[in-house]
């Protein structure tokens, strides 16, 4: 049963005449009279009392009246769901972020999404170095704010900022001492290390800081959030080089020294699969360009 045939059978109940739902319908009589009989035929029963005033619905009329209007309006609400999707208006975005960028970040970006998507809902999801980009792979996140950029050829890449490299050491350290620790004071010092880049380790932003300048730092531990890093600083384990906005989030005893002549940073991007349809993404990414340029 067609949803046009239901129209049909729905304005001639209210029309109680053929002919009347015809010119509503601005259609022809004869062809309205003929869905009407293969509607009822397809229903095995008369919809219609025939008579000199009018068409009078049978109580088998009566019953498929309610359920036509109700699928008829459940179709036109499916119909502006889809096109307000479509249009960016309404849906679900599932963003995800990695922890170094939280602080900075999502307390003013969060606010800035739900002014410019009001209709949409928002789904937040923490990643990691390791789950980042399984997790835009596998569609469990729509678009990711990382840091560095993901390299992988499925998915799509927008650039929107950067920030400086800062040493983190614990504060009670004679570093923390200096206002801007000089690199050759690190050398030979344990490094406590973020996973390389997934595809090209030898990409690694720390890793060509040390290389420039002649640095060697032994890798005590691996860890795959900045969060993660300073708890092992703290813990005496290391030093960690890190983004400038991690010290947002740094737990009590960790202090943040610029290196001394050092102008290096990391990218902060916007990722997504290349093959997403979604148009929540270009509206997302204007949202979080806004957001970090102030940082």
């Amino acid at each position: 049963m067609d949803l046009r045939r239901l129209r049909y059978f729905v304005a001639v109940a209210e029309a109680r005449s053929v002919g009347k739902a015809a010119e509503r319908l601005r259609m022809a009589q004869p062809p309205l009279s003929v869905h009407i009989r293969k509607l009822e035929a397809e229903i095995g029963a008369p919809l219609f009392h025939r008579g000199t005033r009018g068409m009078d619905l049978t109580e088998a009329g009566q019953a498929l009246l309610a359920r036509a209007s109700e699928a008829l309006a459940l179709a036109a609400d499916g119909i502006e769901a889809a096109r307000a999707v479509a249009a960016g208006k309404r849906g679900r975005l599932s963003v995800g972020y990695m922890f170094v960028l939280a602080n900075a970040v999502l307390p003013r970006l969060i606010p800035e999404l739900r002014r410019s998507i009001p209709g949409v809902d928002l789904d937040f999801v923490d990643l990691s170095a390791s789950t980042r980009e399984a997790r835009l792979l596998d569609r469990s996140v729509t678009v990711a704010l990382c840091m560095p950029a993901i390299h992988h050829p499925e998915i799509q890449v927008a650039r929107i900022g950067a920030q400086r490299f800062m040493l983190a050491l614990p504060n009670r350290s004679p570093l923390a001492r200096l206002g801007a620790v000089p690199m050759a004071r690190l050398q030979g010092r344990p490094l406590v290390a973020l996973p390389p880049p997934e595809r090209d380790p030898a990409s690694s932003a720390v890793a060509a800081l040390l290389r420039r300048h002649q640095i060697v730092m032994p890798i005590a531990s691996r860890v795959e959030t900045a969060y993660s890093a300073m708890s092992l600083v703290l813990a005496g384990e290391g030093l960690a080089i890190l983004p400038a906005c991690a010290k947002l989030g740094a737990p009590r005893g960790i202090a943040f020294r610029p290196l001394q002549d050092v102008a290096d940073s990391i990218d902060i991007a916007v990722c997504w699969r290349r093959d997403s349809q979604s148009p929540l993404i270009p509206k997302f990414l204007k949202c979080a360009e806004k957001i970090v340029a102030r940082l």
